[in-house]
């Protein structure tokens, strides 16, 4: 059987890499990238071009319930089993004015309700939709893009209120699925992966204090957990590990 990837949230950044990784590295017969636009990724609009054999592009925005239906939909009928889905999409700040809190003062429900529905509903509602099609009895990894920041026992710096909770509940989602899953095909693996800080868009506001050699490039960052999900093995299920496979805290 063919194996087949697919990255949620690939119109950029760390999903854009993982992308191009999975395509030239060849393990993946088949890879699938979403994004809410396809039509406007142009550089996935390339990558297609130059894969058109390989690789598929499909539409799926997080917070939409009929669009992870509908490409899950699209999927089934085409007869193709995941064997490995990327959950990349993620917000810490936006043009629209979302950004870190800095104190208590600064929390607002409706930017509490767009970290939580973009970052820790939108994976889970993927996985809703996505996971019926994963490998039922061999090897399969879900890798939900989690950060260090969503630990409660790291945590010593205070702040951030909206993202920290919502990575939070999102490893809690990932655990909780994995209990789950697991009882169905004991070979499938449902992790949270911290990719340390990647230049992108997400991070750029934040980076200037970071060691160089502490900032990665996406392309980097993608080799690097893309490493960590080849080492995985069933009993890694449910926890979160960091780009040099350390175990993030909980």
């Amino acid at each position: 059987m063919p194996n087949v990837a697919l990255v949620q949230g690939a119109s950029r950044g760390l999903g854009l890499a993982f992308v191009k990784r999975l395509v030239e590295q060849g393990e993946y017969s088949t890879v699938i990238a979403t994004c809410r636009s396809p039509e406007s990724a142009s550089e996935l609009q390339k990558l297609v071009g130059s894969h058109a054999s390989r690789l598929l592009l499909l539409k799926l925005d997080v917070t939409d319930t009929a669009s992870a239906q509908a490409t899950a939909s699209r999927i089934a009928g085409d007869g193709i089993t995941l064997d490995l889905l990327i959950n990349c999409a993620g917000v810490l700040h936006s043009p629209e004015g979302l950004q870190p809190e800095k104190r208590l003062q600064d929390v607002s429900i409706e930017h509490l309700e767009q970290y939580f529905r973009i970052n820790a509903i939108g994976p889970l509602m993927v996985a809703k939709y996505l996971a019926p099609l994963m490998a039922r009895r061999s090897r399969a990894v879900i890798a939900n893009l989690s950060a260090r920041v969503g630990s409660i026992g790291d945590n010593r710096l205070g702040g951030w209120y909206g993202y920290r909770a919502s990575k939070s509940a999102q490893n809690m989602f990932t655990k909780t699925l994995s209990i789950e899953l697991a009882r169905t095909n004991p070979e499938i693996i449902c992790v949270g992966l911290h990719p340390g800080t990647v230049a992108t868009e997400l991070s750029a506001p934040f980076s200037k204090r970071v060691n160089p050699e502490k900032l990665f490039s996406p392309e980097g960052a993608a080799f690097k957990l893309l490493n960590v999900i080849e080492t995985l093995t069933p009993r890694d299920t449910g926890k979160v590990f960091a780009y040099d496979r350390t175990v993030v805290p909980w």
